[in-house]
């Protein structure tokens, strides 16, 4: 039980990479808080998972609700030892295709959620004694993409974030990590991905010559939130079947 007696808030937790990510803590012994905007998806993940895990209808990108998240999550728990900030949007577009709204909106939950986020659940692991802050990046946060401009350039954003979060907080033992996922199988990538042509090329682009799946990353966030992980601090745990080593 690797992370026996530890308390986690997962956003974007009803599906993909959050769920399993949810699931994954759960079977480590640790009780989670699971946030999205679709209720109806948070509750099935909910209940599936079962009595440990609690589901809280929030968006990242408003402080209030946000601080609504928190207070949820210590009423239940009483405590914020992990944070994974997986909540993302991936809206296509280019620097000319993209329209103000989607650029906004795009940068609001991928960035400005991390932040708001991470500033509120720093004082509860200061007080706890230290924590874990996993933040979802992308393998499109070190390399670019066509279509990607807006997504791409927010993922670049929660890896430069991840380093600096490092070391303003390293010495209150709060930990900071981002994982970078290549294409992962969720329901996000299935709405890009209808079109057999285009999954076929997609999936060249993968060495290992296919997706990864949502438990894969899991594994690598258990990693980062239990005590195995207690000396890594600002790094990018890229899971990505190659595609950032070409």
């Amino acid at each position: 039980m690797r992370l026996s007696g530890k308390v986690g808030i997962i956003t974007g937790g009803g599906s993909g990479i959050g769920k399993a990510i949810a699931i994954a803590f759960v079977h480590e012994g640790a009780k989670v808080v699971i946030a999205g905007r679709d209720s109806k998806k948070l509750d099935r993940a909910a209940a599936e998972i079962g009595a440990d895990c609690l589901a809280v209808n929030a968006d990242v990108s408003n402080e209030g609700s946000v601080e609504k998240l928190v207070s949820a999550t210590l009423d239940r728990f009483k405590r914020i030892n992990i944070l994974v900030n997986n909540a993302a949007v991936l809206l296509p577009g280019t620097a000319e295709s993209l329209s103000e709204e989607d650029f906004d909106q795009t940068f609001a939950i991928n960035v400005k959620g991390l932040w708001l986020l991470s500033r509120a659940v720093l004082p509860h692991m200061r007080a706890a004694g230290g924590g874990s802050i996993v933040n979802i990046g992308s393998v499109l946060s070190m390399v670019g993409a066509r279509n990607r401009v807006a997504y791409s350039a927010s993922k670049g954003a929660v890896m430069a974030m991840t380093k600096a979060m490092a070391l303003d907080h390293a010495a209150e033992n709060i930990r900071v990590n981002c994982i970078a996922p290549g294409i992962v199988e969720t329901e996000m990538v299935a709405r890009f991905s209808t079109d057999e042509n285009a999954r076929k090329q997609r999936v060249a682009m993968h060495p290992m010559g296919r997706f990864g799946q949502p438990q894969e990353v899991a594994s690598a966030a258990v990693f980062l939130a239990s005590d195995e992980s207690g000396w890594t601090t600002g790094s990018v745990v890229t899971i990505d079947g190659g595609y950032s080593a070409q």
